[in-house]
């Protein structure tokens, strides 16, 4: 016992809380008082919590009120059975305890079902007979020698077995014989009888030993009563009765009555009775089973003889007997039952006229021979000729066309079949022909033209190929490009032609793509399709998408040009090189042309000198312009490039000095030079410019630390005298005249001005380079005139 309840408590550690309720407990009925039924923890830290036990059902004081212990918010419930438990399996077995859990604010309520098991090794003396007063017995003095007076039944012994025994004394003349008791608890009259023996009263004192050692003992009490003078009979010998055959088990059929005292009823002939029984107390006859005549019980049920025998409780031998005839009408109970009971088919929409669809057969349970009668009735929205009956075969009647349009694809009946019977029964068989259609027709598409940008995109839709079919379901198609197509697709399903890459016009105007037009979901056989084709014609509409290109696109040009006068400086060379047919071009100067001293006729451009337009420079100039070549074609979009043209422009100057007797004509237009400079670059490897830019860094440092040191030494230089500065400018500036003239082929007349100018130059103090074309030149540091070389 204690380690069971240790289990209990263990297994119970794993609940947490009583949400884990209900619980079911199996509990053997020899557990004895304080056997624990079910532990269970569950946890309440901030208030002290109480476990009632509300109520039992059935009510019973077999259970003590559940048990509470714990510490620290953790709390152990026990319930367990009182001092007064005796369970019993055959008395009670199942009981219900309702438990309520309370936690401050907090209340659960749950139940705790205990099953009581019997226990097979178990004997239970309880009963009356067990009791002090006994068990009495009332017997009639006219039983037979050893009838039967009573049973002792003990719950238990059935499976031990036992030894019963009569203790107490049987001597006459007290006692006419001994009463004797079987092991099986069967207590008989004395072999004697009890003839003469009313009015007395017999104890006896039984002991039922069993198992090992184990004993019970009872007190049995035997009255004898006198034998009233009351007389059994019934009213008729013979009685007939009719009933239909439809009656369900259970049902009244008739109440036998017999005069007599306290009487009882049973049937005598035939036992056992199968088709009927009859109250023991009231007389009732009732049917057992079925009264099928064509059942398995035949035509033995039409007519049954039974005999009732009515007596008085207390004394059996005072009877009477009757003779009851019962016959069984048969009734139409049973509706005709059909083969197929229900019909489903499918057949294809070519199915002929006559084909027969099913054949019915239907028996009648109640009466095999009878006549079955069979109607056909339609159902919306079935075509009323449709299908035919013909006597028991289905057939159809009209052409089952699924194409056409307001076809119906499926066809609702029912079969009403009719019996001879009373009362009349029907059954009906529900009919259902679903049509299937049949892929008769090619699909076909129409060929088609689509139009299309020549920089349209990738994905663009081009158009739909619209396909048809004459089957049903209609236009159920799928579309496939043919031929492995790589620039145009064909959506599966809609038809929708999708471009997948460029189109260039100049290369191929027009494309043709065969498109195939497969059906499919159109016949009972997925793997029959048919299919046709289209041939879609897709045209390229020509788009500028190539932008004109200068040959070159970058000149240096320097120029002299009179006062007054227009110099042409050079002619753009320009064309698309992609579409050569694109001849028409613009020309416009976008930038550099600072007080409008050039404008374009065409492709040439022009230095533009007028007499009373802005004074000219005394210093060469520098013009970076910037020339925007378009396509001036009627297609859209225009695309355009830039050309860059950096002109040096040197101020005309008369000369003064003349250097000899020949007087140089002065042509009235300078002839443009082109100047090639190529610059060769290097790029070196990524790691060498990482190298290169830190090493720079800690140079540039300590360059940093020297150049203060620097500063005083370069002040003094600056403070050296100008004569000096101004002869080492003009040997540099005869330097620079000298080697340029073996490099142009100018006219003597600018050759003997830019030596004349050279002696003007002396209030030139300074020299340095231009910073976007690299070339000398000197400049004043008071004034800031410059002069090009």
């Amino acid at each position: 016992m204690v380690l069971l309840s240790l289990l209990v408590v263990l297994l119970a550690l794993a609940v947490s809380g009583l949400h884990s309720l209900p619980w079911f407990v199996n509990v053997s009925e020899s557990k004895g008082p304080g056997t624990v039924l079910q532990a269970f923890t569950f946890n309440c830290s901030s208030h002290t919590p109480a476990l009632e036990l509300l109520h039992v059902r059935p009510p019973t004081t077999f259970f003590n009120t559940p048990s509470l212990a714990g510490r620290e918010g953790i709390y152990v419930a026990k319930v367990t059975l009182s001092s007064s438990a005796r369970l019993d399996a055959l008395a009670v077995n199942h009981y219900e305890l309702r438990l309520k859990y309370t936690c401050g604010n907090r209340a659960e309520e749950a139940s705790l079902y205990v099953d009581v098991q019997r226990d097979p090794g178990r004997v239970q003396c309880v009963g009356r007979f067990f009791s002090l007063a006994g068990e009495i017995v009332q017997v009639p003095e006219m039983v037979g020698p050893g009838a039967l007076l009573y049973t002792l039944l003990i719950p238990g012994l059935e499976v031990q077995g036992a030894q019963m025994n009569i203790t107490s004394a049987q001597d006459p003349p007290n006692f006419p014989g001994p009463f004797s008791i079987s092991e099986k608890g069967l207590l008989r009259a004395p072999s004697q009888g009890l003839k003469g023996q009313a009015e007395k009263v017999f104890q006896l004192q039984i002991s039922v030993t069993f198992g090992q050692g184990q004993s019970c003992k009872g007190m049995l009490t035997v009255k004898v009563l006198r034998a009233p003078s009351s007389q059994v009979s019934f009213l008729n010998k013979t009685q007939n009765i009719t009933i239909p055959e439809n009656l369900v088990p259970g049902s009244e059929v008739i109440q036998v009555q017999a005069t007599g005292f306290d009487l009882r009823y049973e049937i005598c002939s035939p036992v056992p009775s199968r088709l009927y029984s009859i109250g023991r107390a009231d007389g009732v006859v009732r049917t057992s089973v079925p009264l099928e005549l064509t059942g398995t019980l035949g035509t033995g049920a039409a007519s049954t003889r039974l005999l009732v025998r009515a007596f008085e409780r207390l004394q059996p031998w005072a009877s009477a007997q009757l003779i009851l005839t019962v016959n069984v009408r048969p009734v139409n109970r049973w509706p005709p039952r059909c083969h197929p009971a229900l019909l489903v088919t499918e057949v294809p929409e070519a199915t002929p006229v006559g084909s027969v669809l099913s054949t019915f057969t239907c028996t009648d349970p109640d009466s095999p021979d009878t006549n079955l009668h069979y109607q056909l009735r339609l159902h919306s929205p079935s075509h009323p000729a449709s299908l035919c009956l013909h006597d028991r075969v289905l057939e159809v009647n009209t052409t089952l066309d699924c194409d056409t349009p307001g076809a119906y694809f499926q066809f609702a009946a029912s079969i009403l079949v009719h019996d001879s019977g009373q009362p009349q029964m029907t059954t009906e068989v529900p009919v259902l022909v679903m049509v299937t259609p049949m892929n008769e027709f090619s699909p076909t598409c129409a060929p088609r033209t689509f139009r299309v940008r020549e920089d349209a995109r990738p994905c663009t839709l081009l158009g739909s190929v619209v396909g048809t079919d004459m089957d049903y379901p209609r236009n159920s198609l799928e579309y496939h490009a043919s031929g492995g197509s790589t620039i145009f697709a064909v959506d599966r399903l809609s038809g929708e032609i999708l471009l997948l890459g460029p189109l260039d016009y100049e290369q191929q105007r027009s494309h043709r793509l065969t498109v195939l037009v497969i059906d499919h979901g159109q016949d009972r056989d997925p793997m029959h399709r048919r299919s046709g084709s289209c041939t879609i014609t897709i045209e390229v509409e020509d788009v500028n998408d190539h932008a004109p290109e200068c040959e070159p696109p970058f000149q240096e040009l320097t120029i002299s040009t009179p006062l007054g006068h227009n110099v042409e400086v050079t002619k753009m060379s320009c064309r698309i090189l992609q579409e050569p047919q694109r001849l028409a071009l613009s020309y416009s100067i976008v930038g550099g042309n600072s007080q409008s001293r050039f404008r374009l006729q065409g492709a040439t451009l022009v230095h533009n000198d007028p007499v009373l337009g802005p004074p000219w420079p005394q210093q060469p100039c520098t013009y970076e312009l910037v020339i925007r070549v378009a396509d001036a074609g009627s297609s859209s979009p225009h695309l355009s490039t830039t050309a860059t043209i950096i002109v040096h422009l040197l101020p005309w100057r008369a000369s003064t000095t003349a250097t000899s007797t020949h007087r140089a004509i002065v042509p009235s237009r300078m002839i443009p030079q082109l100047v090639t400079d190529t610059e060769i670059f290097w790029q070196p490897e990524p790691w060498f410019v990482v190298v290169l830019t830190v090493t720079s860094a800690f140079v540039l440092l300590a360059l940093g630390w020297l150049l203060r040191k620097l500063l005083w030494g370069l002040a003094q230089v600056l403070q050296a005298p100008r004569k000096s500065g101004k002869a080492l400018l003009l040997n540099s500036i005869q330097r620079k005249e000298r080697s340029t003239e073996g490099f142009m082929e100018t006219p003597r007349m600018e050759m003997s001005q830019a030596a004349s100018s050279v002696l003007s130059l002396e209030h030139f103090d300074d020299k340095a380079q231009g910073a976007r074309t690299g070339r000398d030149y000197l400049f004043d540091t008071r004034t800031r005139t410059q002069h090009w070389l």
